[in-house]
């Protein structure tokens, strides 16, 4: 539970606080979950019609990334210091990583039906989320430092 400084300088907790991260990593869980049900059968409802079956090659990796998401936020619930979380989240954005470059590669995707050219434009979403990803990744990588650092000088803020 974090704590809140009153005017007169005392501190005061947070009220709800862990409760709210709860709910977040139940639905976080629960989005998941939904998540991967719609990848595993999307092909098979035909929708969007610009998915080619190339999609399936994609299903492992993206059954493993949403797997692994709802079983770290149920982990969560239990154990959730920073350093933690940034570990799996670490792990998470390195499969996320490997997902978008493999699908740049298969590109499971027609546009030849519209008469707007978007391949172009799809690639250059999965660039620009493989530049995301990267991102994440190093910020990820400082949180890690940095909760360590902080355990190493005794904060309690970090379980």
């Amino acid at each position: 539970m974090g704590t809140v400084m009153h005017s007169e300088g005392r501190a005061a907790p947070v009220v709800g606080s862990g409760t709210a991260k709860r709910f977040g990593y139940v639905a976080a869980a629960l989005v998941n979950v939904v998540l991967l049900f719609v990848a595993n059968n999307v092909l098979a409802w035909g929708w969007p019609a610009f998915l080619t079956g190339d999609f399936a090659d994609l299903l492992p990796l993206i059954s493993l990334s949403l797997g692994l998401t709802v079983l770290f936020n149920i982990a969560y619930l239990n154990y959730d210091p920073d350093w933690f979380k940034a570990v799996t989240r670490i792990g998470l954005d390195v499969i996320s990583m490997v997902l978008a470059v493999r699908t740049f590669q298969v590109f499971p995707f027609d546009f030849s039906a519209y008469s707007f050219d978007w391949a172009p434009v799809a690639r250059f979403a999965i660039v620009l989320g493989m530049v995301g990803i990267g991102i994440g990744l190093l910020v990820e990588l400082v949180n890690l430092l940095r909760s360590g650092i902080r355990s190493e000088t005794g904060d309690q803020n970090d379980r």
